[in-house]
């Protein structure tokens, strides 16, 4: 596919980045650039539509879930373009009334991720957006906001897919990523 091969070619890469021993790939070169980033949207866009929507019974996705922060970034624009809601999730006491929490494991320490309580419905259907999938901890817990409410998850999205950590495998529904690297 011409549209991941550009995609990846605008990664930016960052050796010992936050690290030693981390290459950091970086989506901001697609994000600068106006017709990459209609490329990232209208691929995933087109992968929901054609691949993932006309599997469910319903025929469409009801919320798309954003982690903070750079799944608010293509988060909201999914949603618009799918005529979804776009729910964010974000980092404990960052959102206003009642909210729900779910912990997760980082690499030192752990970390709570929140959703406001009457941000999704029972039934509904969802997908979650962000930009990396590494060790899943962060999606799982995103996921488990979703099912304390009552929705149905029915694919996590990524841009960027780090497959040698095998973390899809944690997750309770489809992965479905952009760009795979396996180092």
């Amino acid at each position: 596919m011409a549209d991941v091969t550009y995609l990846k070619s605008l990664l930016g890469t960052h050796p010992d980045f936050p690290k030693k021993g981390i290459v950091f790939l970086d989506i901001f070169p697609i994000l600068r650039d106006p017709v990459a980033f209609e490329t990232l949207i209208t691929h995933f866009v087109y992968h929901l539509t054609s691949k993932t929507i006309p599997s469910l019974p319903s025929r469409k996705i009801d919320v798309v879930v954003g982690l903070d922060a750079r799944g608010f970034l293509i988060g909201p624009i999914i949603a618009q373009r799918l005529g979804a809601a776009f729910v964010p999730v974000r980092k404990q006491g960052k959102l206003p009334g009642q909210c729900v929490s779910a912990s997760y494991e980082k690499e030192y320490g752990v970390d709570s991720f929140e959703m406001q309580a009457d941000a999704i419905k029972p039934g509904q259907t969802v997908v979650v957006v962000d930009d990396l999938i590494a060790t899943g901890g962060s999606a799982k817990a995103a996921g488990e906001l979703v099912n304390k409410l009552g929705g149905k998850i029915v694919e996590y999205l990524f841009i960027i897919e780090l497959t040698f950590l095998k973390a899809a495998s944690k997750l309770d529904a489809p992965v479905y990523s952009i760009v795979q690297s396996d180092d």
